[in-house]
């Protein structure tokens, strides 16, 4: 009899302890978060500096019952963490007043609370950031690897790579003529790796790095290794920041500035390039919806070229012939301004692009381009790519992004590989580096 009220004992203890871990709405782990704080502790706050020290450098501690993840929506980036801490650096010069919204999830459950702060970032002119790519690693605080073949197996441009973070495809190399220093190597090569043959490097400053109007954006690179058609080397920007009304902005409705687009079937000239839509199309993708404004520069007149439109041919150029862009380094870069970007090679500007309908030429409603002596040289000038109120794609922050490439389908990326086509091929990043102009 005793041995049999132990038992029964034993197994309501059992059944207390079950039933302790629901409630009328379910297991605990499926309880809606509740009793969301939020503390904002902004660098440097003082009495005498209320909105910080000018680093705009604001740390958030936050928490919430029965949460599991926090979603935090800062200038239309949204951040996820499974921490109740982030740090978050506002980069706008001057004092200015931010939303922030915390959400706490768990199970699909949630519960939001947005607060407001005011900070204060001072002004900084000259060199703000740059890589010299001198300490012979990827800089994980600036750059990102970016890997694979694209969207569905597909870059956008008919490209055959893939692009991974091997050494053999991005590395670093010193001694190299005419470098200011170290090197970042970006090396594409004719081999079978997983669902290609060809394998190439790409990196980007996405979340680490972004910048838009009054900004200086410049690298120098020698693209020795692109001297058939098929190969090709690109620095560009995509966009950083997007309306809030969108999780993801669509290309090309968020801009795309390509500030080095080398390819080995134009040997002698560079290309600068604004991509924009015409319009919004409910943030969607239209195969139609597509401008694009480019300037070719050509390495031996230093100007936009007489055709102004190359074409593909006269591949591979002699070795070292100055007039092509494999034969030496270059800095290529762009100033970009509230009305318009200039793109330039070696400080010569080429190509200039308003941003409005009138800018450069009558109101009209109308995409135009034209070529313009400028002080005695010949520049490329256009307009225009704020085409709809819901986005204007270039007054806005961008990401860089430095990248290599094989093949390409017919007026993109340089064409398709040709057989006599000679890898591995190398380019070499000496500095990348960003300015804030007065």
């Amino acid at each position: 009899m005793v041995r049999i009220n132990c038992m029964l004992f034993l197994f309501m203890v059992l059944i207390l302890s079950c039933s302790g871990d629901t409630t009328d709405q379910g297991p605990v782990n499926n309880l809606k978060p509740s009793n969301l704080s939020i503390d904002v502790e902004i660098a440097g706050q003082s009495s005498e500096n209320p909105n910080g020290d000018g680093s705009g450098e604001v740390n958030l501690t936050f928490q919430a019952a029965n949460a599991t993840l926090y979603k935090i929506l800062i200038e239309g980036q949204l951040k996820e963490s499974t921490s109740n801490t982030l740090s978050y650096t506002f980069t706008d010069e001057g004092t200015h007043d931010y939303s922030i919204v915390v959400s706490a999830y768990n199970q699909g459950q949630f519960i939001s609370k947005t607060i407001s702060v005011t900070v204060y970032v001072e002004e900084l002119i000259g060199l703000i950031w740059s890589d010299e790519f001198n300490n012979r690693s990827l800089d994980l605080n600036k750059w990102n690897y970016e890997t694979g073949t694209g969207v569905n197996g597909d870059w956008g441009t008919g490209q055959l790579d893939r692009a991974t973070d091997r050494s053999e495809n991005i590395s670093f190399q010193n001694g190299i003529i005419d470098a200011d220093g170290g090197c970042l190597v970006i090396t594409t090569r004719d081999e079978t790796f997983m669902d290609r043959e060809y394998t190439s490097g790409r990196i980007n400053t996405r979340d680490k790095g972004s910048w838009g109007p009054g900004h200086r954006i410049v690298a120098r690179v020698k693209a020795s290794g692109v001297r058939h058609q098929g190969q090709g080397f690109a620095f560009w920007m995509m966009p950083q920041e997007k309306p809030v009304t969108v999780d993801a902005i669509m290309w090309p409705q968020g801009g795309e500035i390509d500030i080095m687009e080398y390819v080995g079937s134009i040997p002698y000239h560079n290309l600068g390039t604004v991509h924009y839509a015409w319009e919004w199309q409910n943030n969607q993708y239209q195969d139609w919806n597509h401008g694009h404004l480019g300037g070719y520069y050509s390495y031996e007149t230093q100007q936009t070229p007489n055709p102004e439109e190359p074409g593909y041919g006269n591949f591979p150029p002699p070795e070292n012939d100055p007039n092509a862009g494999s034969s030496g380094f270059h800095e290529y870069g762009i100033d970009w301004y509230d009305d318009r970007i200039e793109f330039f090679v070696d400080d010569s500007i080429y190509h200039i692009h308003y941003l409005k309908d009138g800018g450069a030429y009558t109101v009209d409603g109308q995409d135009e381009k034209s070529v313009e002596l400028v002080d005695g040289r010949r520049v490329t000038i256009s307009e225009y790519s704020n085409h709809f109120d819901e986005w204007h794609p270039f007054e806005h922050k961008m990401y860089a992004i430095l990248s290599a490439g094989v093949g390409g389908s017919d007026y993109t990326y340089g064409g398709p590989i040709v057989p006599e086509a000679q890898f591995p091929c190398s380019v070499y990043i000496d500095w990348v580096r960003v300015y804030k102009m007065e």
